[in-house]
């Protein structure tokens, strides 16, 4: 799996570059900044996953977010984003803009592997994660627009059910977290997201662990909404 590193801090990208090849074969490139990374993009690298730095100089990871997912050819990358912010509004704030993932500086080697580790599934998943948009259409007997809505809407419900879950499991309330994973679990199968579904029903019962495979459903939320769009 080639994976983007963008950090314009050469420290830090150093160090998760190292945590990133020490958690399996991953073929690494490097990006000094978000402008670096978008030129190498730009130009036709395709990398199955990038991690990027939130706050740099001439491109923010913001902004290189929003260049990724308005791309056809790009947007569907798995996007993890890297800050030393871990305040809820700017992790919030990334995940509606389209964000597969959030880590937290200082990096902490669990993080980094739970995200891999997400990625991962995401990417074995691939093949099945969803069905064609015209059977989901046919199955449940509504169009395209009504569908659509009905992906909106459950990636809405999905960024409020991360914080939820997570502080559920965090004070210890697993039944009531299995209740609301299991909620989730079955509107992926609704809506022919099967892949996800599979995710959500191997799912972590750590806070630490559950918020990459979390991040990794909703990604695939947003592909069958571009799929069915496309």
């Amino acid at each position: 799996m080639k994976v983007l590193v963008v950090d314009d801090d050469v420290v830090s990208r150093m160090m998760l570059m190292h945590l990133i090849d020490s958690c399996g074969r991953y073929d690494i490139v490097e990006a000094e900044d978000g402008a670096d990374a978008w030129q190498q993009l730009a130009a036709g690298l395709r990398p199955a996953a990038c991690f990027c730095d939130l706050r740099m100089p001439r491109l923010s990871g913001m902004e290189l977010l929003q260049k990724v997912r308005g791309d056809s050819a790009l947007a569907a990358l798995p996007f993890v984003v890297v800050s030393s912010a871990n305040d809820r509004d700017t992790v919030e704030l990334a995940l509606q803009a389209g964000a597969t993932g959030y880590i937290v500086k200082p990096f902490e080697p669990a993080q980094v592997r739970a995200q891999l580790a997400a990625l991962d599934a995401l990417d074995a998943a691939a093949p099945l994660h969803a069905e064609a948009p015209a059977a989901t259409l046919a199955r449940l007997g509504i169009d395209a627009d009504r569908l659509q809505a009905y992906l909106a809407g459950f990636e809405t419900q999905l960024l409020a059910a991360r914080t939820e879950i997570e502080g559920l499991l965090a004070s210890g309330a697993r039944d009531e977290a299995a209740v609301r994973l299991e909620r989730l679990r079955g509107g992926c199968a609704m809506l022919g997201l099967h892949g996800a579904a599979a995710l959500l029903a191997e799912a972590p019962a750590t806070a630490a662990a559950l918020a990459p495979a979390l991040a990794a459903v909703l990604d695939m939320v947003r592909r069958q909404a571009q799929r069915l769009r496309g």
